[in-house]
């Protein structure tokens, strides 16, 4: 994420920043990084209107990830080794 912190943030607090790469609606105006309860968070927010006209921050929090776990890659089926045990010296 761009806005990775080069700090640990203190337990249960977070900071957000601006997103200033947001080219869809359902994107979030801010973004940042958390921690509660000892553990490392995404915080993602969007800015909204209530139905009573007033505004209003919407939240995502998720668990943050150290590194993104891939699945593993098919490989090709492994072949029968060839067999040199012909008794030559070298």
């Amino acid at each position: 994420m761009a806005y990775d912190t080069p700090y640990t943030p203190k337990d249960n607090t977070a900071t957000l920043f601006k997103n200033d790469f947001k080219e869809k609606e359902t994107q979030p105006d801010l973004k940042g990084d958390g921690m509660f309860n000892g553990q490392l968070v995404k915080i993602s927010a969007w800015r909204r209107i209530a139905s009573n006209g007033k505004p209003l921050l919407s939240l995502s929090i998720q668990a943050k990830e150290e590194q993104a776990v891939k699945p593993a890659a098919k490989s090709a089926p492994k072949q029968a080794e060839p067999d040199f045990d012909d008794d030559l010296p070298f």
